[in-house]
């Protein structure tokens, strides 16, 4: 168990905790989430030690060991086995099968373990870097992005590892699906606080939105009340006769606290530039045939036409030729044999990560874009800096110090101004936060034009693939059908279990599965229906009341205005029954709001182990 003590951390002017706590109990999983920016990784590197909070401080039990997943590549073996060997715990120090079953289960074949961590690509090295962590059977697991450099398999693999991981965990991923997969609970870096829920990520936004909600409302109702007191002084302070009921509000006035008004918390909000094709055909690929080594073909007598409208997604295992086949697409590649042909009317748009490379480190945010487009304003610009959340001074920043994620931006940024009707994306989504994810999906979503797509987001591939180029088991193959059809008629067979125990069967067929989710649903709809509609009524009774307190104000003052003891008397009276009669529903209305949130996230517990079956 963990517990973090009111820490505060900032740097410069921005800070990033103030007053936070949180505390990680045996055997959960954690998700941390919250944007980019907002101090995730720094909370890690004071959990791990690698950093110190400003104030407050970290509590665990003596001999505690805490793990965490670094992106810093140092190896000192001369194999990748004996490399991973080097973080298993002291007493298992020859235990070469542990290293084995992990190294394979994130795609380390045999003839890979004997060979020199240092010939590896960067991705496979931090891949090594995540093995020596898992083995090392921390009490605190830390994984700061793990399925960056992953692909379908492997995540999926240490998705099953995590699941049965019996200690703890702290995850941040921009991959919600995985992480929603993996934890028991998501704790949320907002306003400078944290904050743990049970429940997956939908759980948390859906807290955060519902209490920011009732804060506002709350708020404004604060505010309107104290104007009433406020005019209500002014007016009466002068008479005599009311010198009781003014000095009473005085004192209310001075008592109650004023509720700052939340600061707005911008998304990403952005459309791509489409230009209008009438084609019916936009890219056609006849027999295509590649390979970086004459004896290892990538790529072998591969075709495919893009339609406008096509949502295709290229997936399957790193290193078997998905970035390559991106790349014949867009011409940046002269295929072995075989051909590509572009409709002469198609515009089409390129990202991949390593075009961050491509940005001018001198220029500010604002330069790069005018300099790669300058057909266009610095306005237009300017809007496109703030759709990808570099908003004014903000766009004046130098690109040498910007984050990973905010060069992906900017990368996202210079070909939203570009008008194109064929997207082609690999990857794009590293380095992106959890809403900048669901933001770009959305758009991508709403683009009229083609989409070819290579990722390992399964909730992307859910959402948005209508059509399927799989590299599996040394071929590539067209299928035509969506992910989860893919899922149900072919799926991964190659994928690596935990433990090389087989998951096990359910008994239950596909109709019954079906059945029993519709059990769950409708059991949810019997028990929650009834909560949702008195918590209607509840809300319904407190905006009538509302308006009565506003009546009987307007009441109040005209007696006083006429000196009506008698009248004023009695409507004051009315005035705290009814003021008495809120708070009481306000108290309904939280309770019944919690017996909602609690039940719910009970029957969407039975939904998410019905989906693992």
């Amino acid at each position: 168990m963990l517990t973090i003590e009111s820490i505060c951390k900032g740097f410069g002017d921005q800070t990033l905790f103030d007053d936070a706590s949180l505390q990680i109990n045996p055997g959960e999983r954690v998700g941390l989430v919250g944007r980019n920016g907002h101090g995730k990784t720094t909370l890690l590197n004071i959990i791990a030690g690698y950093d110190h909070p400003d104030g407050g401080r970290i509590n665990c039990p003596a001999g505690y060991r805490i793990g965490m997943l670094s992106q810093k590549i140092v190896f000192s073996e001369t194999t990748v086995r004996k490399e991973a060997m080097t973080g298993l715990p002291d007493l298992e120090r020859e235990h070469y099968w542990k290293a084995e079953k992990v190294l394979a289960g994130l795609g380390f074949s045999p003839v890979d373990m004997d060979r020199d961590p240092a010939v590896f690509s960067g991705g496979f090295q931090v891949r090594l870097n995540l093995a020596k962590v898992l083995v090392s059977e921390p009490d605190l697991l830390i994984l700061d992005e793990p399925t960056n450099y992953l692909d379908i398999t492997s995540i999926r693999w240490i998705s099953q590892f995590l699941t049965a991981w019996p200690r703890e965990v702290l995850l941040v991923t921009h991959d919600r699906g995985f992480m929603d997969h993996v934890v028991t609970h998501i704790a949320g870096i907002h306003r400078q606080k944290i904050r743990k829920i049970p429940g997956d990520t939908g759980k948390y936004y859906d807290q955060v939105a519902q209490d920011e909600s009732v804060y506002e409302k709350t708020r404004l109702n604060e505010e309107k009340r104290k104007k009433e007191i406020e005019t209500f002084i002014t007016r009466f302070r002068a008479k005599a006769r009311l010198a009781n009921m003014v000095q009473s509000r005085i004192k209310t006035l001075e008592k109650q606290e004023s509720k700052e008004k939340l600061s707005q918390h911008k998304n990403m909000d952005f459309s791509f530039n489409y230009l209008p094709f009438n084609g019916k055909q936009m890219l056609t690929a006849e027999k295509l045939c590649f390979g970086y080594e004459p004896q290892k073909p990538l790529i072998t007598d591969f075709s495919v036409t893009v339609q406008p409208g096509d949502r295709i997604a290229v997936i399957g295992q790193n290193g078997k030729g998905k970035t390559t086949l991106v790349k014949l697409l867009t011409g940046r590649l002269a295929p072995a044999s075989g051909s590509v042909t572009c409709n002469p009317g198609v515009v089409p748009g390129y990202f991949e990560q390593t075009n961050v490379l491509t940005l001018n480190e001198s220029h500010t945010i604002e330069e790069e874009l005018t300099d790669a487009h300058p057909d266009f304003d610095r306005q237009a610009a300017r809007n496109i800096c703030g759709a990808m959340m570099f908003e004014k001074d903000a766009a004046l920043k130098k690109i040498s110090v910007l984050s990973g994620g905010e060069k992906s931006r900017v990368m996202l940024g210079k070909l939203l101004l570009t008008p194109v009707n064929l997207l082609l994306l690999d990857e794009p989504t590293n380095h992106l936060d959890i809403e900048a994810c669901d933001a770009f999906s959305a758009a991508l979503q709403d683009f009229c034009g083609a989409l070819i797509l290579v990722t390992h987001n399964e909730l992307f591939l859910h959402s948005l693939a209508t059509r399927l180029v799989v590299f599996k088991k040394d071929r590539i193959d067209l299928f035509e059908g969506s992910y989860q059809e893919f899922l149900d008629k072919d799926g991964w067979e190659e994928a690596g279990t935990v433990s090389g125990k087989q998951k096990k069967s359910t008994g239950l067929n596909k109709k019954e599965l079906r059945q029993k989710k519709s059990e769950i649903i409708s059991g949810r709809s019997r028990v929650l229906g009834p909560i949702q509609k008195k918590i209607s009524q509840i809300e319904d009774e407190i905006e009538t009341l509302e308006n009565q307190i506003q009546t009987v104000n307007a009441e109040l003052l005209t007696a006083s205005e006429n000196a009506d003891g008698k009248n004023i008397q009695m409507l004051s009276k009315q005035l705290s029954d009814l003021e008495n009669a809120v708070e009481s529903l306000f108290s309904d209305l939280e309770e019944k709001m919690e017996d909602l949130e609690s039940q719910n996230i009970q029957f969407e517990k039975q939904l998410k182990e019905l989906e693992r079956l």
